[in-house]
């Protein structure tokens, strides 16, 4: 039978029209009104143009109109491209020509970047809300179009969404994700690790540009048939307010988010009253892990994905025995192993050793779009090479030591930024710390930490001299840290990861100052 990840919004539409599925700005939108305005945008969508198999960008904020658009596009059987909202002209121009993307849905808002990106293409530029001469604004069209019957009927290989790279390692490269791909994900996801219950609350603060947001969040809660309370713009007290105005049972964020929470509450903010939370995207810092749990009294699974396994891997989950350290156990019948790095087919090591996490199974991707040399690169023997090292135990807990690319190598030594961060963050000068590899000429490469103080008076005279004795007590003579340099913020990447090339780029110049 052919299967749309539209018909994840639609067989909810079905089952509760009448139940809230997003609410934002305390207006609460159904099911049902979701499902029919995209299938009027489908047909507007269809009437400009657009046929099944196109690929339709979306510059979009994240209001109730972004599942519209992103549902009407794969009702009407395009290929719905995500771009960050805030991409310039010229990366929203390079994802136009790359994926020769003949169509772009912007908000209105966002019209400045859009029409410069799309002027020197052949692209039909589409907006949500009043645009200029020669644009179709799909909100007042809508009212009346006939919405089209229902979602394009496509093969479970046809590709759904084209995700593009944050582009930390290179020029930005397309992930392609089929419907099988992210239906596989989602269906599975509902029950483990997420357990959604249709009366669960979720707080919507991810972009729903990015794979953790749209598929772990939006898809999967609409699948389930939750509701979730959408913010336009992360704001950790706002956070705070909505969850505990709306009843939010369930939130999901990046490091950063919980980082910024907390400090909310210490500053007063309003505790909700949670179930669970989930956390992706990077390395939760143990400390930190503790300390969500001990203030939101709830449980935290942490887990851990890839865009290109259409986002998720590995997680704790509610009813698996909680293992510090660790991002849980594989999901959803994928099978994760650890390969020796840098080898030119995939030969697994031995439970407990440190190797390249590679995974396989009906979530990995299609590949790069257009670039089958790269995709041949990552996807070996029908197993995907992450490029993030880590180690499994003999229960199957994963856990993530860093990116290869990250790896430190110090004399000879194989030195993993993960095990000095989660040691360093346990000092109380350090509210957080990146450690790189910065050029040694005897060594090959010293390490170093990058940290931003837990208060202003930490960074005083003698406070670096601390840190680096704080890690040499606790690590071995060839990883800890010989320098440490002190920053107000960690540079960041729409997914929450810290920039560690940019960083190394930064200091690297300063090496005998």
């Amino acid at each position: 039978m052919t299967r749309s990840v539209a018909a994840v919004l639609a067989d909810t539409a079905a089952q509760r029209p009448n139940h809230s599925a997003v609410i934002y700005e305390s207006e609460h939108f159904t099911y049902g009104w979701l499902w029919e305005q995209a299938r009027r945008y489908a047909s507007v969508l269809r009437a400009n143009g657009v046929r099944p198999g196109d690929r339709v960008a979306l510059l979009l904020v994240d209001t109730p109109q972004f599942p519209v658009v992103y549902f009407g596009v794969l009702a009407a059987g395009a290929v719905a491209i995500p771009l960050n909202v805030m991409s310039t002209a010229s990366e929203i121009e390079h994802v136009l020509t790359d994926a020769d993307a003949r169509f772009l849905v912007c908000a209105n808002t966002l019209l400045a970047q859009a029409r410069e990106a799309a002027g020197s293409l052949a692209t039909v530029l589409f907006t949500v809300g009043p645009g200029p001469a020669g644009t179709v604004d799909l909100e007042n069209a809508a009212p009346d179009a006939a919405p089209i019957d229902d979602w394009a009927a496509r093969e479970p290989d046809d590709v759904a969404v084209v995700f593009y790279t944050s582009g930390t390692t290179g020029t930005p490269k397309g992930v392609m994700l089929t419907h099988r791909n992210i239906l596989y994900n989602v269906d599975g996801m509902v029950a483990t690790p997420y357990a959604f219950r249709s009366s669960d609350v979720l707080l919507g603060c991810l972009p729903l540009s990015h794979g953790f947001g749209q598929i772990c969040g939006m898809l999967t809660g609409f699948r389930a048939g939750i509701s979730i309370v959408l913010m336009s713009r992360f704001s950790a007290p706002e956070a705070l307010a909505l969850m505990t105005k709306h009843r939010c049972t369930v939130f999901m964020g990046v490091p950063t988010m919980y980082f910024v929470l907390l400090d909310a509450v210490a500053k007063g903010g309003q505790v909700p009253r949670l179930d669970r939370v989930y956390s992706g995207g990077s390395a939760l810092p143990a400390n930190t892990l503790d300390e969500v749990r001990s203030v939101f009294g709830c449980p935290v699974y942490e887990g851990y994905g890839a865009t290109e396994t259409s986002c998720s891997v590995a997680y704790h989950y509610p009813g698996l025995p909680f293992r510090a350290g660790t991002t849980g156990v594989a999901i959803n019948d994928l099978t994760v192993g650890i390969a020796r790095p840098n080898a030119d087919c995939i030969e697994l090591l031995p439970v407990g050793e440190v190797g390249e996490i590679v995974v396989r199974g009906p979530t990995v991707m299609a590949g790069y779009l257009g670039r089958p040399d790269l995709t041949a690169e990552v996807v070996v023997d029908g197993w995907f090479r992450t490029g993030d090292l880590g180690r499994q135990d003999g229960d199957g807990y994963l856990s993530v030591v860093g990116r290869k690319k990250d790896l430190i190598l110090r004399g000879g030594y194989n030195v993993y930024p993960r095990e000095i961060e989660e040691i360093l963050v346990g000092h109380p000068a350090v509210a957080q710390v990146a450690v790189i590899g910065v050029p040694h000429r005897g060594l090959g490469e010293e390490v170093w930490a990058i940290v931003v103080p837990a208060r202003p008076e930490d960074v005083a005279d003698g406070s670096d001299e601390e840190i680096i004795e704080w890690g040499k007590q606790r690590l071995a003579a060839y990883k800890y840290p010989r320098r440490v340099e002190f920053t107000d913020a960690l540079p960041m990447g729409s997914s929450g990861k810290v920039l560690k090339r940019a960083l190394v780029s930064k200091y690297e110049s300063t090496v005998g100052s």
